[in-house]
């Protein structure tokens, strides 16, 4: 698993999942740690006010979704064995099922 021989448009396409899952996990670490929503988030996807009332439960959902996606796409971009490789994408989907399950079980 490497860039080597890679499609330069599959790079780049890596490069903003990257880019996005950090910014997923940055927000989300945000919401969870001052248990505020931004107001433009507020505004724009017009929360209700039973979701305005959990920042840390969706917070702490999207840093898990956002880790998830750049743990998933870290093979791609970095030269590893493939044992390592599949060991991350396991990591990945952990992540990904914990965050479903935190999203479906911290209800208040």
């Amino acid at each position: 698993m490497s860039l080597d021989g890679e499609d330069p448009v599959m790079i780049a396409l890596r490069l903003v999942a990257v880019v996005l899952g950090l910014a997923a996990a940055a927000l989300g670490v945000r919401v969870a740690m001052s248990r505020r929503f931004p107001a433009a988030w507020v505004r724009l996807a017009r929360l209700t006010p039973s979701q305005r009332s959990q920042p840390v439960r969706m917070g702490s959902t999207q840093a898990m979704i956002g880790a998830g996606l750049v743990v998933q796409q870290a093979p791609f971009l970095i030269s590893m064995p493939l044992p390592v490789g599949r060991a991350l994408f396991a990591v990945s989907l952990l992540l990904l099922v914990t965050a479903a399950g935190s999203f479906a079980l911290l209800r208040r």
